[in-house]
């Protein structure tokens, strides 16, 4: 009877530790920047994990050069903000705590997203912000040129009038 009482406080011990090793909270923090990869995977535990492109300037090339953060999400709403944030690009804020110790069934990394941010406003297609390359100015005004009108089955087409150039120099 003492064996079985020894051995079932050391299994509280031991479960005490693990529950305080994942379940209490090292550190958290926000970062911010741009979620390249979202995914749901695992064999047996299904997690979310993704990646985070921070960006960065490096201090001794002078260039521009990626950072990521690599992070795992528990909670289904929260990973259905980031899935919106994917679909349309937009930077984000993500509040993270970071554990001990992982578990696989809480998933990859450390790293816990417990909230998201959407950080700006939505980005626009390519070719409709004159602030990026490509981009062009629409004037006050401006519609969209109207499509030429469909010629049906035995209609001649519209006659256009000839343009004449001026003769004089």
């Amino acid at each position: 009877m003492r064996g079985l009482l020894y051995f079932l406080l050391f299994l509280l011990i031991v479960v005490g530790i693990l529950y305080v090793l994942t379940g209490w909270s090292y550190s958290d923090g926000e970062r911010a920047g741009t979620v390249s990869k979202f995914s749901r995977r695992g064999f047996v535990f299904k997690t979310y994990e993704g990646v985070l492109n921070v960006g960065g300037f490096s201090g001794e090339t002078g260039s521009l050069t990626p950072q990521y953060f690599d992070f795992s999400v528990r909670d289904d709403a929260v990973a259905i903000k980031i899935t919106d944030a994917v679909k349309t690009g937009q930077r984000v804020t993500l509040h993270y705590e970071e554990k001990i110790l992982k578990m696989p069934w809480n998933g990859e990394t450390k790293y816990y997203i417990t909230d998201v941010e959407v950080v700006g406003p939505t980005v626009n297609q390519y070719g409709t912000n004159p602030a990026y390359p490509g981009g062009q100015n629409q004037p006050q005004g401006y519609q969209q040129q109207q499509p030429a009108p469909q010629i049906q089955p035995g209609q001649a087409p519209p006659v256009r009038e000839p343009v004449m150039a001026d003769s004089t120099l």
